[in-house]
Formats: C-alpha cells, sequence, structure tokens
C-alpha cells in the first residue's frame, strides 16, 4: 500500500517557531456537525472531559478552543504521545550515525552470551514486536506491568524494569503493545546522544520553537519515553507539523530522509491484536485512511491527516470505557473538513 505524500509548508506561510500563524475554518466545513461535535466534546459527557483542542490546517492555526480551568499556556500530559517525540529523537541519532535501528539493541540486561534477547534491534521495539513479555494494563488490581514499572518498584529504573522481563514470543513474530520497550529504546537514546535532556533541547524542542516541553526523567536518569513530556497543545501541534513536513523544518532537515515514511509502515499484527494499525511508534488510521497519530492514556491525541493538511491536538481526561467512543469523535471530527 503506497503511503499518502506529506505535504509541503505553503511558501506564503511563515512557520510558527515564534508564533502560530493564524487562519480561518475553511468554507467547505461541515459546520453544523462539527459545532454539534464541539457541544458534544466540551459540553457533554459522552467522551469525558476535554481540556484543550488546536486545529491546524495549512501551516495554520485555524480553530483553538479549551476547557473552563484551562488555556493556551497550561501544560497537558502527553502519557503515550511521547513515544512518537522518543521515536524522532532515535531519528536525530540514525542522522547522526550513533545509532542504526536495525542492528541489535545494546542492551546491558541481554548481554550474556546465548541470551535470546540478545538478537531483539530497536526497529522491532519501535514497533512493538520485540517478543517481551510485558502486560499494558491499566485497570488497578489486574496484574500491569506498566503500573508497576511507572509506579511502583519499577519506577527508579524504567527501563531495568522492562529489560529484565523474560521472552513470551519470538522477536518479529508477534504484536503486543508494551510501554516498557519505549522505555528500553528511551535509554538507548541516552546512551547514544550523552545527555538527552540537553540533545531535546538542541535538536527537537530548540528548533521548533517549543517552549513548554517538560519532559520526565527516572532516578536513574532514563527518559521516561513511554509516558511523560508535558506541554501545551500548540506545541504538540509543532511537533505534529513536524512530521507532518516530513522531518523538515523552516529549510533544514531534523529527521533522515525517508524518516516519517518509517513511522508510518505499517507493522505486521496478527488479527485481533489491535483496532487500529500501529507503524514504528506511531498508530495509524484513527481519521481515515493515510492518518497517522501520536496517541495517549486518557484521550490525549496529535493526529494528522496528510491529505488535508491537517493536524488536531486534543487533550482531556477520558475513562477507558469511552475511548472507543473518543476515538470516532477524532474521526469525525476530521471528516468534517473533507
Amino acid at each position: 500500500m503506497a503511503l499518502a505524500p506529506l505535504p509541503v509548508q505553503p511558501a506564503d506561510v511563515p512557520w510558527p517557531t515564534q508564533a502560530w500563524p493564524v487562519g480561518e475554518l475553511p468554507p467547505s466545513l461541515q459546520r453544523a456537525r462539527f459545532d454539534a461535535l464541539l457541544t458534544q466534546a466540551f459540553e457533554g459527557d459522552g467522551v469525558g472531559e476535554t481540556h484543550a483542542l488546536a486545529i491546524v490546517q495549512g501551516g495554520k492555526l485555524i480553530f483553538e478552543r479549551y476547557g473552563e480551568g484551562h488555556g493556551p499556556d497550561a501544560t497537558y500530559p502527553s502519557w503515550s504521545k511521547a513515544k512518537s517525540i522518543t521515536q524522532s529523537l532515535v531519528g536525530m541519532l540514525v542522522l547522526d550515525g550513533k545509532l542504526d535501528v536495525h542492528a541489535p539493541a545494546k542492551v546491558r540486561e541481554w548481554s550474556a552470551e546465548g541470551d535470546p534477547r540478545g538478537v531483539i534491534t530497536l526497529d522491532q521495539l519501535l514497533r512493538m514486536s520485540s517478543g517481551l513479555k510485558f502486560v499494558e494494563d491499566y485497570v488497578p488490581g489486574s496484574v500491569s506491568d506498566v503500573i508497576e514499572m511507572l509506579f511502583q518498584s519499577g519506577k527508579g529504573d524504567v527501563a531495568h524494569y522492562a529489560a529484565s522481563l523474560p521472552l513470551e514470543h519470538a522477536p518479529d513474530t508477534f504484536w503486543s503493545y508494551a510501554s516498557g520497550t519505549s522505555n528500553i529504546v528511551a535509554r538507548a537514546a541516552g546512551e547514544a546522544a550523552g545527555d538527552l535532556k540537553a540533545f531535546m533541547q538542541e535538536r527537537l524542542f530548540g528548533p521548533l520553537g517549543m517552549t513548554t516541553p517538560i519532559p520526565k526523567f527516572d532516578a536513574a536518569g532514563t527518559f521516561i519515553g513511554s509516558s511523560f513530556c508535558y506541554a501545551s497543545a500548540r506545541d504538540f501541534a509543532r511537533f505534529g507539523l513536524l512530521y507532518l513536513r516530513d522531518g523538515v523544518w523552516d529549510g533544514r532537515r531534523l529527521l533522515p530522509e525517508g524518516w516519517v515514511d518509517y513511522a508510518r509502515t505499517p507493522t505486521f499484527q496478527q488479527p485481533g491484536a489491535s483496532e487500529l494499525g500501529y507503524g514504528a511508534h506511531w498508530w495509524l488510521g484513527i481519521a481515515g485512511e493515510g492518518s497517522f497519530s501520536a496517541n495517549g492514556y486518557d484521550g490525549q491525541f496529535t493526529v494528522l491527516v496528510p491529505e488535508l493538511d491537517l493536524i488536531l491536538v486534543r487533550h482531556g481526561a477520558t475513562p477507558l470505557d469511552k475511548k472507543e467512543a473518543l476515538a470516532a469523535w477524532v474521526g469525525q471530527a476530521v471528516d468534517c473538513f473533507r
């Protein structure tokens, strides 16, 4: 399947490094439907609470609305949207020649001769196909590696917790979404970069004009790349624009050529594994064929739609029992622009 072409920045639209250029909602917008969806999001309870909604089209901020007590200067939790940020950092280190995603990952817990985990590559980790055992369950009282890793015995060294788990499947044979793999990747990125916090600022946040990000690190010094990078909705939209523009920002290539296509190339999933497709630390298809997105727990989204040159950022608090309703809402909101 061919990937949807990525749009270029219009020549007459400045990059939002300093401030977002502002535009109008398009005349073709299905306005009544869009307004009804806004009412549902901000005044109803069908998709939980919506705290922030920002929409960018053609490189311009064309719509922005915030819930009570929230605003454009507030920082919002990324949850697993941080995984896509982690993927960008790996790309920059690939560009520098410091990482090779197709080589076995350098993971100290797997370094013993004959350890079956020693063949796992960064690519397999990024594609959630490492085969490592990991229970991704957010229901209190259930067996949950993600809760144990982030909040209990593993929180001081999240990558060590995840890397210490055994293989459950042969690498590259079974897809299973696992936050632990993202923290193994984040530690590898940190070791390659030397000072990952400074690297983020110098290579990602600074060039894009992202002034609000707050990445969290554990006691071992690892970026908790599975879950924790707070930022404003406008800054999450800046990050989205970098990917919608194929890793180029204001004439400068920040991500390797082909890296965005790598992120959105579908990964094999066994039947019934997920309601959405998955690429390399990016989700696929939430807003129709060709769309790709950074998705986070509790209803955090940065959705990219190449065919419409559109970015939708949504933050809020959506309980698990309304997760599917919110995913449908995102698709319907984007569909109003078709």
